[in-house]
């Protein structure tokens, strides 16, 4: 009985540790939106999405 107990209490406290080592969500900022919505147009995907994307978010740190 006692180490049904011991395993039970142990399951708990590893559970209730991977709930709290989530991360937490962040906000994307509005550039990072429209750089992905501008990809979407495009059709980009893999590679040259994310290439297309970090060039699109440099111009924005530029003008903006």
């Amino acid at each position: 009985m006692r180490k049904i107990l011991v395993g039970s209490i142990a399951a708990i406290f590893i559970l209730a540790g991977a709930a709290y080592a989530q991360p937490a969500k962040t906000q994307r900022s509005a550039a990072s939106l429209e750089c992905s919505r501008q990809a979407d147009e495009k059709g980009l995907h893999g590679k040259a999405r994310k290439k297309f994307r970090s060039k699109c978010l440099k111009q924005a740190k530029k003008t903006g």
